[in-house]
C-alpha cells in the first residue's frame, strides 16, 4: 500500500492538475462568446495554491512512489520558478486573449497541465516517469503554439514544433531503452550506481547521446535549435513566454539529474561544442534579425549556451551557478514577452524593430520596462543577468575551462549590439507609422512587477537566492 505521505510529495502536482481539469469543466458553462478572464482567474488560484502546496512540501523531503519521485530543495526550486512563470503568463493572458479575439477556453488549462508536466519533469528521477512528464508538457505546447487559429503561421509553427519534437522525443526514449539495456535500470541512482562501478559501456555512452539529443531539442541547444525561431514567431506572445522559459528550465532540470546524478559517461565534449554552437550561432542568427519574437528566439539559442558553459564545469559551483541562470533567465524573459504581446495588438502586426521605434515617448513605462530586462539579457550590474553570467563564467574558470570562458565572453560583447539595438530604437528612432498602444491592463502591470521585481532583486540581492542554488546542487549530487 502507498503511504499517504507519498501524495504530499506530488501534492503540488495533484492541486494545478485539479484546477487545470476545473477551468475544462467550467468552460462549456459559460456563453460561447463571453470573455474567458473567468477560467484565467481559476488558472491564476490554481498556480497560487501550487505555490503555497510546494511550501507546505518542503517539511516532507524524501523519495515517493517507490522511488520514482525524488523531493528535495532542487526540486521544489524549480517548481517555485515554474510557478511563477505560469502566474506571470496567466497574467499576461488575460487581456491578450481578448485583443486577439481567441475565444479558446481551453487554453487556460492547458498552460496548468503544461506546468504539470514540467513540475513532475524536475522530481522524477524514474526515466519512464520523466518521459511521461516530457510528453504531458510537449502535447500542451503543441496545441498552445497553435491557438492564433486564423494566423497560418501559428498553424505551422504548431505543426513543425510538433514533428521535430516527436523525433526528439523518439530519440530520447531510444536511449531510454538503452541505458536499460546497459545497467538493467531506469532509476537515476540505480543508474549512477552501476556507471560509478566502472561498468560503462559502448551502449551506455549511445544512451547518453541518444537522451541529449532529446533534451537538446527541448532546451533550444544547437545544433537541436533549428525549430526556434519559426516556431517562436508564429506561436501567441504569452505562449512563447511560457515555452522558452518553464520547459525549457524543467528541461535542464532533468539535464541535470541525467548528466550529473547518474555520472553518465561521455557528456563533456558534447556539453562543451553544443555550448559553443548555441552561442555562436544564437548570437549571429539573432544580428540580422527584423521581427522582435525571432530576435528573442536567436537569444534564447545563446542563452541555453551559456547555460550549457555551467553545465560543462560539472562542480557544485557550475550547478548551482546553472540553476541561479535559470531562475534568472525566466525573469527577464517572461518579463521581456509580456511586453512584445502587449505591444503586438490584434494579429501582433506590431512585432518588428520599426514598430517599437519612439516606444519611449510613447509609453515610458513599457520602454524602461523593457530596457531593464534587455539590460539583464546583456548581462549589465544590478541586474539578474549579470550575476548569472558571472557566476557561469565563474565557474567555468575554476574548473580551467579558459577557452570556453573567453568564446562565452566574446559572444556576450556580439549579444550586447541586437539588445541594444532594441533600445535605440526605443529612444532615438521616430516612429514611420503610428502604432497603437492601449493603457497597460491590471494583470500585464501585475505580471511585469513580478518579472522586474525579481530580475532586479536577483541583480541586486543575489546571496539567498545562490545558496539556495548552492543547496539543491548539493542534494542533486548526494
Amino acid at each position: 500500500m502507498i503511504p499517504s505521505v507519498d501524495y504530499i510529495r506530488i501534492l503540488p502536482e495533484i492541486v494545478v492538475t485539479l484546477f487545470g481539469i476545473l477551468t475544462m469543466i467550467v468552460d462549456p458553462l459559460l456563453p460561447e462568446q463571453s470573455p474567458k478572464k473567468p477560467l484565467g482567474v481559476i488558472a491564476l488560484i490554481g498556480t497560487l495554491a501550487g505555490m503555497a502546496v510546494t511550501a507546505y512540501q518542503t517539511g516532507y523531503y524524501g523519495s515517493a512512489f517507490y522511488n520514482t519521485i525524488s523531493v528535495d530543495t532542487f526540486s521544489v526550486f524549480f517548481h517555485f520558478v515554474v510557478l511563477l512563470i505560469a502566474l506571470v503568463v496567466v497574467l499576461t493572458s488575460f487581456d491578450y486573449l481578448e485583443v486577439q479575439h481567441m475565444r479558446s477556453g481551453e487554453y487556460y488549462g492547458l498552460i496548468l497541465f503544461g506546468t504539470v508536466g514540467t513540475m513532475l519533469m524536475s522530481a522524477a528521477v524514474e526515466l519512464v516517469l520523466i518521459f511521461i512528464a516530457l510528453e504531458i508538457s510537449s502535447i500542451s505546447t503543441y496545441i498552445l503554439a497553435g491557438m492564433r487559429r486564423r494566423a497560418a503561421e501559428s498553424a505551422e509553427s504548431s505543426l513543425k514544433y510538433f514533428l521535430l519534437g516527436s523525433f526528439a522525443t523518439a530519440f530520447f526514449l531510444y536511449g531510454v531503452a538503452l541505458i536499460f539495456g546497459a545497467t538493467h535500470t531506469t532509476n537515476v541512482y540505480g543508474i549512477a550506481r552501476y556507471l560509478q562501478g566502472g561498468q560503462a559501456t559502448v551502449l551506455a555512452y549511445l544512451a547518453v547521446g541518444l537522451m541529449f539529443v532529446g533534451l537538446g531539442f527541448k532546451v533550444a541547444s544547437a545544433p537541436f535549435h533549428v525549430w526556434t525561431p519559426d516556431v517562436y514567431e508564429g506561436s501567441p506572445a504569452p505562449v512563447v513566454a511560457f515555452m522558452s522559459t518553464g520547459p525549457k528550465a524543467a528541461a535542464f532540470a532533468v539535464l541535470l539529474r541525467v548528466l550529473f546524478a547518474t555520472s553518465a559517461p561521455g557528456w563533456f565534449w558534447m556539453i562543451w561544442v553544443s555550448a559553443v554552437l548555441s552561442m555562436t550561432l544564437g548570437n549571429i542568427g539573432a544580428l540580422v534579425q527584423q521581427n522582435v519574437k525571432r530576435l528573442l528566439a536567436y537569444s534564447s539559442i545563446a542563452h541555453a549556451g551559456y547555460l550549457l558553459v555551467a553545465f560543462a564545469a560539472a562542480k557544485d559551483t557550475g550547478i548551482s551557478a546553472a540553476i541561479f541562470y535559470l531562475a534568472s533567465y525566466a525573469a527577464m524573459n517572461v518579463g521581456a514577452f509580456a511586453i512584445v504581446s502587449h505591444l503586438a495588438s490584434t494579429g501582433e502586426r506590431y512585432v518588428t524593430l520599426s514598430d517599437f521605434a519612439g516606444l519611449g515617448r510613447r509609453s515610458p513605462i513599457l520602454a524602461a520596462t523593457l530596457t531593464i530586462f534587455l539590460l539583464s539579457l546583456i548581462g549589465i550590474p544590478a541586474t539578474g543577468g549579470f550575476f548569472a553570467k558571472f557566476y557561469v563564467f565563474s565557474a567555468a574558470l575554476q574548473s580551467h575551462l579558459v577557452g570556453l570562458t573567453i568564446i562565452g565572453v566574446i559572444n556576450s560583447a556580439i549579444a550586447a549590439y541586437y539588445y541594444l539595438r532594441v533600445i535605440v530604437y526605443m529612444y532615438m528612432r521616430d516612429e514611420r507609422v503610428e502604432v497603437p498602444i492601449a493603457r497597460i491592463p491590471a494583470g500585464l502591470g501585475v505580471g511585469l512587477a513580478i518579472s522586474l521585481g525579481a530580475t532586479i532583486y536577483l541583480g541586486v540581492l543575489p546571496g539567498r537566492v545562490l545558496d539556495y542554488a548552492l543547496h539543491s546542487a548539493q542534494a542533486l549530487m548526494k
